[in-house]
């Protein structure tokens, strides 16, 4: 260590770290607009200039390394000069538009001015004016507040991994702007709204809502991915007004996603229901608490007097909490019914038994970045997993080696060492193309089966190649993502990625699609399992029986539009307006909520009330509300709490949300922070499968359709991610073998069901597929995700 003299005291450093993190990490201010602790030193704004002893002139504390001996003074009258002469130098050309700019009041350039900045302005000449930049719905500009400090083209470049923003002149002909006059289109855009220290770049969403000193802070988790980033949530008047990171090193660093930024406005879309609705004779009528709920407990009970306890299924939000879910089982199983389930996008439920307690990364978040080899199995990780995707840019600007398997080919902003496109129906010879070839390398554990499974198998050159940095990595990693999970086959696939993972010695881990799917293995969400995984002797129906082939009588849906969160599109449409009760609680009321639900139940949202999710890596975060819900809306868990007591069943007297989370906290014990194992069984034989001229369809679920939180937000709606979603996409030889080559709308016929679409030439889809967006009511009507179309000129 390295012992250096800052204003006279002593203190001690790792030799060559920059004096504005020793200043930092011993609480010496030093301003500063360009250094930030996640970005490379840029050394451009000079307001962190220090007096150095023995230096001819002031140094910058961010790109001045540490040596044994140096004395540096940060308050000196020559360090203080230069400073202020800086100071001076910025504000020249800044405009004075302080009451009318967002960032006024949490402005680090009005916090630094009051300190170091005159009273007066020796310039007499006129100010510069730079045009301002259309960067896309989610950012606003006014760049002639600019200063220069490039964090937000540093942020692109180094942690967006886009390069989308750049400067272009020089001195004060300066430009900050993207190439071309493009957008800013990365999924993490939002982030330079936090970087900028001035107001040249602010939300556009929130811009000129409110005012910071208005506003009170509150701390929660988002609510879209397995990241369960950490926020804080910005009150006015019992309004959220805005979201913005809070920092936490273990999980989302100091950065936050767009799609967990933006999605607040949504608690007060058009269709937010407020108030219990009950329909009578076809009509729906608004009611109070007391009657809505008398009449969903006797709708229920008259269909288990009608057809028994069995009849009654419920389908439950993997975005709910951990405390919803828990009683929604409850309620179930105290009713006498194991037919409930999460899981509305998996259709491949063979194995369940034998899979893990819950579905766990298999290490923490953090950890991740430090891999060597790390093999993705069916994910469009950049998009599904924005910030394990960051983890995953930094194992690879580090040297490790980021390897896919996908349906289609996705544009990834890191190195990716090798990848595997592919038809649906071939993922599995991939996967056992790669087993192959770590079988040849001789390992020292063989899962049973696997040689007879694989013997026909000759692995090409990427499955070698993957195999190679599979076993040569000290630290490798298979993640299976959300194209997996809803893949036809996939316990085939889990099986084989449990396989590969013991003979590469590699950690296995899934990337939980919702901000509490693994909440909802704990709480017991399943029609096999009950709360903290306990096996039940008689497994109820799951997702797929529930929606599809006649389902049940009775349904209690929970945070799900079915339609849209679900595998088999319309097709839960007919099953559910079948049904001879439902009821729904829900945060929205929709036409198709209303053709088939009997009573609808206002719920509150992430912002509006207390409880938990647990996360990828199996941690829990509470959180608590920070706004009280609009009309008659209340918290899902008071709802079920009261349910349950109408039923008179025990064990439903819980005064506060804590009460519920002990609970289950204390039936899961140890196992809640475990990383589980899984013992999927390895099949006999592979699938085989002939095409027969037909398309193989691939479906995702866009960045901005995974929840009924973001399909409400406009800002996210009106993004290039979220309006490339439409159409049909083949790749231009698929469209030629089909003879559409000069068509620009096709006939598309799945099942029974067809479709017009528009055709979008999308070179990233395999040969003889077709790739079509999830999510959205016009594809729904095809139905299920999989399967065989036909296509016709329209």
């Amino acid at each position: 260590m390295a012992t250096i003299e800052i204003d006279g005291k002593t203190y001690e450093a790792e030799p060559g770290t920059m004096l504005i993190k020793v200043t930092d990490a011993n609480g010496i201010d030093i301003p500063r607009f360009c250094y930030h602790k996640k970005l490379s030193v840029a050394a451009n704004c000079r307001m962190c200039l220090v007096e150095v002893e023995k230096a001819p002139k002031p140094m910058p504390a961010c790109a001045t390394p540490v040596m044994d001996g140096m004395k540096v003074y940060t308050r000196s009258t020559k360090a203080l000069l230069a400073q202020k002469a800086v100071m001076e130098f910025l504000l020249i050309n800044h405009p004075l538009d302080c009451p009318i700019c967002d960032q006024g009041g949490e402005c680090e350039l009005q916090d630094i001015a009051i300190g170091y900045g005159g009273d007066a302005s020796n310039y007499q000449e006129g100010k510069r004016v730079v045009a301002d930049k259309n960067l896309g719905p989610l950012v606003a500009t006014e760049m002639t507040r600019c200063i220069h400090c490039t964090r937000c083209v540093r942020f692109s470049e180094e942690i967006a991994g886009t390069t989308e923003l750049g400067a272009t002149g020089r001195g004060e002909h300066t430009k900050i702007g993207t190439y071309v006059a493009k957008t800013v289109n990365s999924e993490l855009s939002g982030n330079i709204v936090d970087l900028c220290p001035v107001g040249a770049l602010t939300n556009k969403v929130f811009r000129f809502s409110a005012r910071a000193w208005e506003m009170q802070q509150y701390d929660g988790i988002a609510p879209h991915d397995g990241i369960g980033s950490h926020v804080h949530l910005h009150v006015r008047r019992g309004e959220v007004m805005r979201l913005v990171p809070k920092e936490n090193e273990a999980i989302n660093e100091v950065w936050l996603s767009d799609r967990d930024r933006y999605s607040y406005t949504a608690l007060k879309a058009a269709d937010r229901l407020t108030v219990p609705m009950i329909k009578k004779d076809g009509q729906w009528h608004e009611t109070d608490w007391e009657t809505a709920l008398s009449v969903a407990v006797d709708g229920l009970k008259k269909v288990i007097k009608t057809h028994q306890s069995k009849a009654i299924g419920a389908l439950a939000s993997a975005t709910a909490t951990l405390e919803e879910l828990y009683l929604l089982q409850k309620l179930m199983r105290g009713i006498g019914s194991n037919n409930i389930d999460h899981r509305l996008r998996q259709t491949d439920f063979s194995q369940q038994e034998f899979a893990p307690l819950y579905p766990s990364l298999g290490q923490s978040i953090s950890d991740l970045e430090a891999s060597n080899a790390v093999l993705v199995i069916g994910s469009h990780i950049r998009k599904e997993q924005p910030l394990l995707n960051h983890r995953l840019r930094k194992a690879s600007l580090r040297g490790g080696k980021v390897m896919f398997v996908n349906p289609v080919r996705y544009e990834f902003n890191y190195p990716v060492a090798a990848e595997l496109i592919s038809s649906p129906e071939q993922l599995v010879i991939h996967l056992a193309g790669i087993a192959k070839a770590l079988l040849l390398k001789q390992p020292a554990t063989v899962p049973t089966g696997i040689e007879s499974l694989v013997a026909s198998i000759n692995p090409d050159t990427t499955q070698q190649q993957i195999a190679t940095y599979l076993s040569a990595g000290e630290r490798s990693t298979l993640l299976l993502g959300a194209l997996a999970t809803s893949h036809p086959q996939y316990a085939i696939i889990n099986a084989l990625a449990n396989a590969i993972a013991q003979l590469s010695n590699s950690k296995l881990g899934y990337l939980a699609e919702s901000a509490n799917t693994v909440g909802a293995y704990l709480a017991g969400v399943l029609p096999h399992r009950g709360a903290a995984g306990e096996s039940l002797k008689t497994a109820g129906l799951d997702a797929q029986a529930l929606l599809t082939d006649n389902g049940v009588k009775g349904y209690v849906l929970l945070g799900v539009e079915p339609e849209l969160d679900s595998i088999w599109g319309t097709a839960t449409l007919q099953t559910l307006k079948q049904a001879d009760f439902v009821v729904s609680i829900t945060a929205y009321c929709t036409p198709a909520i209303e053709s088939y639900a009997h009573v609808v139940l206002p719920m509150s949202l992430f912002a509006e009330t207390s409880g938990t999710f647990v996360n990828t890596e199996g941690k829990w975060q509470s959180f608590t509300g920070a706004v009280k819900p609009t009309g008659e809306i209340r918290p899902a868990w008071k709802i079920l709490r009261v349910l349950g007591n109408l039923f008179n069943l025990a064990g439903f007297d819980y005064v506060s949300s804590e009460e519920v989370r002990d609970e289950l906290k204390q039936q899961v014990g140890d196992r809640a922070n475990a990383v589980t194992t899984n013992s999927i069984r390895l099949p006999t034989a592979l699938p085989t499968s002939q095409i027969n001229g037909e398309l193989q369809r691939i479906t995702e679920l866009p960045l901005y359709a995974v929840d009924a939180l973001v399909r409400r937000a406009d800002a996210l709606q009106n993004t290039t991610d979220a309006k490339t979603t439409q159409g049909i996409h083949l790749n231009t030889l698929t469209l030629n073998k089909q003879g559409l080559g000069k068509a620009a709308q096709v006939k598309v016929k799945q099942g029974d069901a067809t479709l017009q679409l528009a055709i979008v030439i999308d070179e990233r889809v395999p040969d003889d597929c077709a790739l079509i967006y999830a999510g959205q009511e016009t594809t729904a009507v095809l139905g299920s995700w999989h399967g065989r179309l036909k296509l016709s000129v329209a």
